[in-house]
């Protein structure tokens, strides 16, 4: 679908949400959702400041974590805005190296896992059963965070296509990205994280810790390019695809100032260091906006629109106004994505305290129903006299 959005359309998902949430609605949730996706770049920058730390004193040098922790962090955030503000094509070579690189590295680090212990030991490794009483609970708990990861960057991922010249580059570089690459690294991660389980006896999040433990640490500068400039390249991605966000809520303001204001926000939250002590509960909440408005968008594409949209009242041209709304915001929209909200929280997981509140939960995660509450409920509202409203552009359609 963000393939389609960008490539038959020429339009990315917030651009297409004006005719879901209504233009002002847009400008309120893009700004919501870009502030939380935010507190992932945050969490990237103290997890470079961490490894620079632990690699330096892999090799003797000890450095105050109380002062550069917060200072190696903000110099994370300030690099990747240079990237950020070089725009698409400095984006666009950034990551070409990085992604090679790491793809290399990411196959030495499964190499260096599994022949530094053995096979038989990582598999006999049990789960944690402090986290629910049942296998199943801790189950769904593991896939409620995994089902979060993937929502709470999927808003941003759905921009990105936009940057293809063409259907079929889009839809491959899209396709490999997050469907073999990003899982990859997701799959070596965890092997490492098991590995080093095995050999130490604890649990460790800083490659750099890791590497050194397992293989020695002239191995630990391979977490240059694992943490370091994989974390400054995702800093410069994140400050385009997000600021591009917020520009399809407010058009007119310049992508430079918004890229700017977005070094300072994430600065503070690195500092502050609440997202990464809360990291569970931060993804959830960030995945409970999300969800109903990717359950609306799935329906309102395949089953309401019918993949037909009007691009000139998508873009305010004089005369086409189908998608104003009420003053702006469509009513039927925002009420469902609230509702989702509140239902998941109250009946099925809240997010804030970790509480499953309901069995549901076991079925579908706490994410994932609000995704499924949001698609049906607005299919419902579809069969009401609501289509009405909902639909007010039947007569402006240009694409089929």
């Amino acid at each position: 679908m963000p393939v389609l959005f960008a490539t038959r359309y020429g339009i990315d998902l917030w651009v297409w949400l004006r005719s879901v949430l209504g233009k002002k609605g847009v400008v309120i949730f893009s700004i919501v959702i870009s502030l939380a996706n935010f507190g992932w770049y945050a969490v990237d920058s103290q997890l470079f400041a961490s490894s620079m730390i632990n690699l330096f004193a892999t090799f003797g040098v000890i450095l105050n974590p109380v002062f550069w922790k917060p200072f190696l962090g903000v110099a994370c955030v300030v690099v990747g805005t240079i990237i950020a503000l070089g725009g698409p094509e400095v984006i666009k070579w950034t990551n070409r190296f990085l992604v090679t690189a790491l793809l290399i590295v990411g196959i030495l680090v499964v190499i260096i896992s599994l022949t530094s212990v053995p096979l038989s030991a990582i598999n006999a490794v049990q789960p944690d059963t402090s986290l629910y009483g049942t296998p199943l609970g801790r189950f769904m708990l593991s896939a409620e965070g995994n089902v979060a990861f993937a929502f709470s960057w999927s808003t941003q991922a759905l921009v990105m296509p936009r940057l293809a010249k063409t259907e079929r580059s889009g839809y491959w570089g899209t396709t490999l990205s997050y469907a073999v690459v990003a899982p990859f690294f997701v799959a070596a991660g965890g092997i490492m994280a098991y590995a080093m389980f095995v050999k130490a006896g604890y649990y460790e999040s800083d490659p750099t810790v890791m590497l050194a433990t397992l293989a020695g640490p002239g191995f630990s500068f391979l977490s240059l390019l694992m943490v370091a400039f994989a974390n400054i390249g995702t800093q410069g991605t994140g400050s385009y695809v997000n600021c591009m966000i917020v520009k399809s809520g407010l058009p007119k303001v310049s992508y430079k100032l918004l890229v700017i204001i977005a070094m300072f926000y994430v600065s503070l939250l690195t500092v502050w260091g609440w997202v990464m002590e809360n990291f569970g509960n931060f993804i959830s909440m960030a995945a409970y906006i999300q969800g109903p408005i990717i359950g609306m968008t799935v329906v309102d594409y395949l089953i309401v629109k019918k993949r037909k949209i009007s691009l000139k009242s998508l873009y305010g041209l004089k005369g086409h106004d189908a998608y104003e709304f009420t003053h702006g915001f469509n009513l039927v929209g925002l009420s469902i994505l609230v509702i989702s909200f509140v239902v998941a929280t109250l009946f099925v997981y809240n997010p804030a305290t970790g509480a499953i509140n309901g069995n549901i939960f076991f079925i579908t995660t706490g994410s994932g129903f609000t995704a499924i509450l949001g698609g049906l409920l607005y299919w419902l509202a579809s069969l009401t006299p609501l289509k009405k409203y909902m639909l007010r552009d039947r007569n402006d359609i240009e694409i089929i």
